[in-house]
This record gives C-alpha cells, structure tokens and sequence, in this order.
C-alpha cells in the first residue's frame, strides 16, 4: 500500500476551548482521484482541510504528502508544497484586478530586486488562464473584482487555484454560486486535472455531483470518520445515513396551504441593462419559484424590489394597493422581507451574537422610547430562534461560531419577527447539509400554511421542482415563461426556457 496514495491524514484530534471538534478524522486521495468529503455542517470537513492546508495547528495525527510526513505552519507552507485550497467563504480583494488577484504574492517584478510589478506580464499570463478555461469572454484581467457577480469570483478562486499546478487541490462547494454553463466549464477543469495526475478533495452537499464526479466518498459525523465508499458501489440513502446517524424523511414536503388572493403584482419592472418588462405574481400561501441560469435577472428583481437597488420604471401593487419601495426600510415597513443569496454579505453581522441578528430590523418590536428592552429582545430572539429549531448554546453566542444551516435559521427568525407577508428566499438552502435542507423545507412549508407568500429563488433543479407550486422561468433580464402542473415538474421544460426558450 506505500507510496498509492499522494495525501493522506492519519488519526486527526483537534478541539477549540475544550470543545472536540475532530476526533481520529482520516482521509486519503489517490493521484488523479476525485475524492467526495461529505457530511452534515458542523461535522469537521474544513476544520480537517485547515489542517492540511496549515491554517490550523493538529492536536493529534498525521498529515502525509507524498509518503513524507508533513507538519505546514501556514497557507503558503502548503500552497508551495503543491497543495492548494478553493475556500467557499470567498475573500476577493475587491479593489484589485482579477490579475493581481490571481496572482496575488507571486507577482512578477520588472526589475529583479526592485519593488515595480510587471503588470503587462501579469495581464498576459491572466488573459492566458482566462482563455484556456473559456472565461475571456466575460472577463478581463485588468477588471477589478468589485465589478464581478459572485459566480465570477467563484470562477477566479478556482482559476487562481489551478494556476498553482497544485498535487493536490481542495474544493470547498466550488459550484455553489456557478450557473449550469459555468459548472460544465469548472468540470471540464477538474477533467484536465484528474489526467495531470492531480488528487482532488471535493467537498459538496450536492448528490448528483458527487455521483457524477467522485471516484470515491469519504464521510465526516460529529468530527469523526464514519467509512470511505466507492461511489459505483453507494446509494444516495447510503450516504445520507452515515452522514446524518439516521434515516431522513425522502423526497420534499407538499405544500398543501390554501391559496389566497394575489398578495403582491410586480408590474413592468425594468432596470435598464439588467431587466425589463418584468410581471409577477404571487398568491397567499403560494411558493413560487423563480427559476433562470446566473446572470439572469431573478436575483437583481428582488433586490429592486426591496429598495437594494434603484428602479428604472414599475410598479408594486401589494395586496391590491399601489405601493413606493425607495429603500430596503420601505420593504421591511410593507411586510416584505428577503433573505439574501449571500447570508454572511448580507443577512448577517459575524462579528455579532444571534440576539443582535435576530434584532436587526426588528427594533420597533423591542424598544421603549429610544432605548431597547432588553428583556424583551431576549424573549424575542429565543422564541423565534426556538421556532426555527436553531442548534446553539444560547442567544449570546457569535452568530460566526454556528454552522451554515443554523446562520440561515438566524437569517429566517430574524425576517419572521418581521412579520411578512412577502417573504423572498433567494438560494435559501446554498452550502448546507441534507439535515438543514429538509429543515428549511419544512419551515416553508408551514409558512405557507400560515398564509405567507414565497418567492424562491434557486440554482438547484430539484429543489426548485420540489418546493414549487409555480415556476417563473428569467433569461437574459427577461420573464420566458411560467409553468404550472405537470411542466412544473420538468426539468427539460424549465431549462428550455432558461436557455431563452419560448
């Protein structure tokens, strides 16, 4: 068995504060091998990749690369022993190209031993990079980051990645912002790479991925390893029960909610170059999915729609009456509230505890003249906290110290206190676990029950075709379609439509 394996970690301790976060954790990745490490949030997975990649210091264990043991002190340890890591917290230096960021600490000088960046040098090899993976037409090497949307930042922390002509490259949900077309291109990447003899770490909640790609599935539960699989010889159930201890409910919960009138009409929504002519509407207790490739438009009409971004021409009619919605304050005023893609940019303060997210938004609820009762703010976080079944020590604790299923119940208590009768999910289940998922189905579905109007934004085909009584179909800023019934459930349908169908 010597020398078959080019990474491999051997019985892996780590605890933070006296609490054990892995306990004997192991994982080993032939070259040329896509390796799935799955598990529900909390259960250790980046924990154990921030060992490898030195960003945390082991307790106990071994990591081995090569057949050589390896003890890294930092990032750049294991980035220039050819391990390098996609993160899925993405930490772009907005202000800086796409070049400079790819190549951000390995810049090339003009004249050697003076501090001068070669930056034509640096556009070209960028352009070079951009061109081989089929993204120049998109992007440019001289853009800043702070002008691309989230999937093509993701795009670039994967270029940067492969540009390091790593061993070994870590995947951390790498898709979880891409559209289809960019999930073919990052596939065809991981192609190239397997046939270079690269080991690939994928790190996924996404089963038709890993069935898809992984030659094997190794399963981290509560810090420890459960089994490693071949993935021709696992079952989807298989899987789910070593990550969860348990078997989980199949399938999504039908929402059977009596569906009222039309709570909100979205009329000729247009912001120029971005979306136009848009028309929408959704009933009480309806949930309707907004279904569309990135890029499409779903995302920026809701972020109109709650005063995040200007309005061209349109109008809003919430339950029969014209309204204005000038800022996102205005929204929140009219009972409609929505909880953003992008929770850690948008949803949430991380560097505050769960009490205060819950009360953002919400102080009316809690103050006596210009002062908060804190008695009653404690009431509110922990009763709406309760109700979304948050997994926590208490309402004191960071909201940064929960896993990303229990950040997005702090995200859905904080908008429920909000009391809605609109209530936006955009991408309401991205990078949590099975466990999470089904929580959060259930969730909407009894706030449909309780009248609510859903409007879903999702990239997940089977999430959308779940969850949906309806589906909107946007291509290119434009509404394509809508599909009821039977065309709901197709996917061929719904694509058809997102590839700019009629």
């Amino acid at each position: 068995m010597a020398g078959k394996y080019i990474l491999e970690a051997k019985g892996i301790d780590k605890s933070f504060s006296g609490v054990t976060v892995l306990k004997g954790a192991e994982l080993n990745i032939e070259p040329g091998e896509l390796h799935a490490l799955m598990g529900e949030n909390g259960a250790g997975k980046s924990t154990l990749m921030k060992i490898i990649m030195g960003i945390y210091t082991k307790d106990a264990g071994k990591v081995i690369l090569d057949g050589q043991e390896v003890d890294f002190k930092s990032a750049r340890d294991a980035l220039d022993a050819g391990i390098s890591m996609i993160h899925q917290e993405l930490s772009p230096i907005p202000e800086m190209t796409v070049a400079e960021n790819v190549f951000l600490g390995r810049e090339q000088k003009k004249i050697k031993g003076l501090p001068f960046v070669d930056k034509k040098e640096l556009n070209k090899k960028t352009q070079e990079l951009l061109e081989e993976y089929e993204l120049s037409e998109f992007i440019r090497p001289n853009m800043k980051m702070k002008d691309l949307n989230i999937a093509q930042i993701q795009m670039m922390e994967i270029i940067k990645a492969v540009s390091y002509n790593s061993k070994v490259i870590i995947m951390d949900e790498p898709t979880s912002s891409l559209s289809e077309k960019e999930t073919e291109t990052l596939f065809r990447i991981i192609d190239s790479l397997k046939a270079k003899n690269v080991g690939i770490i994928y790190i996924s909640h996404r089963m038709e991925e890993v069935f898809e790609l992984a030659d094997r599935v190794s399963v981290l539960r509560d810090g420890q390893f459960i089994g490693c699989v071949k993935v021709a010889e696992a079952s989807r159930e298989q899987l789910i029960n070593m990550m969860v201890g348990r078997e989980l409910e199949g399938g999504y919960p039908k929402n059977t909610a009596k569906k009222g009138e039309v709570v909100l009409e979205l009329k000729n929504f247009t912001r120029k170059g971005v979306f136009e002519n848009v028309n929408l509407k959704v009933r009480a207790g309806e949930i309707l999915g907004m279904a569309g490739l990135v890029g499409a438009g779903r995302s920026e009409v809701m972020r109109a729609l709650v005063g995040y971004d200007k309005l061209d021409s349109g109008e809003i009619i919430l339950e029969g009456q014209k309204i204005e919605i000038n800022h996102p304050k205005d929204a929140i005023q009219h009972h409609i509230i929505m909880a953003s893609e992008d929770r850690k940019q948008l949803g949430l303060v991380l560097c505050r505890s769960i009490k205060e997210n819950v009360s953002l938004q919400n102080f009316d609820k809690m103050s006596t003249g210009s002062f908060i009762n804190k008695l009653k703010e404690n009431k509110l976080a922990n009763e709406y906290t309760e109700k979304m079944a948050t997994k926590m020590n208490g309402i004191g604790d960071l909201v940064s110290s929960l896993s990303g299923g229990n950040q997005q119940k702090v995200v859905l208590a904080k908008c429920l206190l909000s009391d809605p009768k609109v209530l936006i999910m955009d991408e309401p289940t991205r990078g949590i676990d099975v466990g999470a998922k089904a929580a959060i189905y259930n969730i909407m579905i009894d706030l449909a029950k309780q009248g609510i109007a859903i409007i879903m934004i999702s990239s997940e085909m089977p999430e959308l075709i779940g969850m949906s009584d309806r589906v909107m179909v946007m291509a290119g800023g434009k509404v394509r379609g809508e599909l009821e019934g039977e065309e709901a459930q197709s996917q061929q349908a719904i694509m058809n439509l997102a590839f700019g169908g009629e």
